[in-house]
């Protein structure tokens, strides 16, 4: 492969990498600053153990964002990214218990939009070459 296809292979995950990290990294720091609304929010979707699940949420999406941005254990914070991203689309995307309307328009909108972060990650984790320990 020639090299300025090379450079320019890797000059696109960086990229990918450094959005996808934000893509976390901004909703993080909004979930401190917003904390106690959040907590609300959540406990309107009916999640169980709000607090610590929200802590845990903030530190995942804080720490793997940007481990991943940094490309710091790609593959595995891209899975756990992965992980995260479906919980918290069948919590707080859960369109299929929603009347028809606006709203379960939007949500569904945005739990596809999840998936394909999802997929994102999960290709992000499958093309990354593993470390050798």
């Amino acid at each position: 492969m020639n090299n300025t296809i090379q450079i320019a292979q890797r000059a696109m995950l960086l990229a990918g990498r450094i959005l996808l990290g934000l893509y976390f990294i901004l909703p993080g720091i909004t979930k401190i600053t917003g904390f106690d609304s959040m907590v609300q929010y959540m406990s309107a979707h009916g999640v169980p153990f709000v607090q610590p699940l929200l802590i845990l949420t903030i530190i995942l999406q804080l720490f793997c964002g940007a481990s991943l941005a940094a490309g710091w254990r790609t593959q595995l914070m891209a899975f756990v990214l992965a992980g995260l991203t479906l919980v918290i689309s069948i919590y707080m995307h859960d369109f299929w218990s929603m009347e028809e309307g606006l709203q379960r328009a939007h949500e569904m909108q945005n739990f596809i939009k999840n998936m394909a972060i999802m997929a994102g990650l999960l290709f992000v984790a499958g093309v990354t070459p593993a470390r050798k320990a």
